[in-house]
């Protein structure tokens, strides 16, 4: 049965104000200059375009999306593009305290926030950045705000943080969070991540000794590939994201576009097809929506490689 692809992660820049150790290997990455970097108005055409092939949500990500000047008026205008149901954003949270209301007023109800150490001095060592205050207070606004879904998504990094399991998944209990636990990946080397890596089954394992079952919660249309559990007594709800020991190729509904405006049918194998050039040239959206329809085609149930091919800040994820 052939999958709905429907989601489309849409990065919007390849800056970021952190510098997280598993992501990228900075001391190679260079950014990209301006004007390779795809402008609002494009990034709008072809989110409509995305939506006239039948893509129904859309995440903004990056880098990190809220250094981008005119984010808000972006995001805004994203929520009228007819035939788009979901706007949701991807943020590390530093910026959110400030931006939260503004956020709101443009819509947005639906944020992530990349979240992997609750302890001060952890967090500056895996980010760069002593930040965790502002993204905690940027969390407690947007809660009381009124934003929902309101999910942290926790990259489990065994010997660095799997011993924050249990009081990342309390914060569920005590506020409306959902908590997603997601496998590293080798986004940077293997030598890094081999030592790091923490098979999924083993972080529900260790939660399922402190908490006790979760009761499986239903997927919606356009969800990615978290599996849900809510517990006794929480608020929110957890989640678990098995990237490479489980890897959901099967059933990924999935497109994503860098900033560079190269559409990736998949994180992990190598075709990207150009969109920048023909939309720059004057390609019609018939033409355009033709390269949605073929990345739609690319996309298979067989993972080619473990490796995304770029760094990571520059694939938005």
């Amino acid at each position: 049965m052939p999958r709905n692809i429907n989601y489309l992660r849409l990065s919007i820049t390849d800056r970021c104000n952190l510098r997280c150790s598993y992501c990228t290997a900075w001391d190679k990455w260079e950014k990209l200059p301006a004007g390779e970097i795809l402008r609002y108005e494009e990034l709008l055409r072809l989110a409509g375009v995305a939506a006239g092939v039948g893509i129904r949500k859309v995440r903004v990500t990056g880098g990190e999306p809220l250094v981008r000047r005119g984010v808000m008026e972006f995001i805004q205008a994203l929520h009228q593009q007819q035939g788009l149901t979901e706007v949701c954003l991807t943020t590390n949270g530093v910026l959110l305290n400030d931006l939260a209301p503004d956020l709101y007023a443009a819509g947005l109800r639906h944020v992530n926030v990349s979240l992997d150490s609750l302890e001060r001095d952890r967090y500056r060592e895996l980010t760069g950045s002593d930040h965790l205050l502002e993204v905690l207070a940027g969390l407690e606004r947007a809660a009381a705000l009124g934003f929902h879904p309101l999910k942290i998504n926790c990259v489990v990094l065994k010997g660095i943080n799997d011993d924050e399991l249990v009081n990342f998944a309390l914060l569920a209990r005590e506020r409306p969070y959902q908590v997603r636990f997601i496998e590293f990946m080798p986004t940077v080397s293997q030598e890094q991540w081999i030592p790091h890596f923490l098979p999924m089954e083993e972080v529900r394992r260790r939660l399922a000794a402190a908490l006790g079952d979760g009761v499986p919660v239903g997927r919606n249309a356009t969800a990615g590939p978290a599996r849900i559990f809510r517990y006794p007594g929480f608020q929110g709800e957890l989640g678990f994201i098995s990237t490479v020991s489980q890897h959901h190729c099967p059933t990924c509904n999935r497109l994503r576009l860098t900033a560079a405006g190269r559409l990736r049918p998949c994180l992990f194998a190598a075709p990207e097809l150009d969109l920048k050039s023909p939309l720059r040239q004057g390609a019609s959206d018939e033409d355009l929506g033709r390269v949605f329809r073929e990345a739609i085609h690319r996309k298979t149930a067989q993972r080619d490689a473990f490796v995304p091919g770029r760094a990571m800040v520059s694939i938005g994820g």
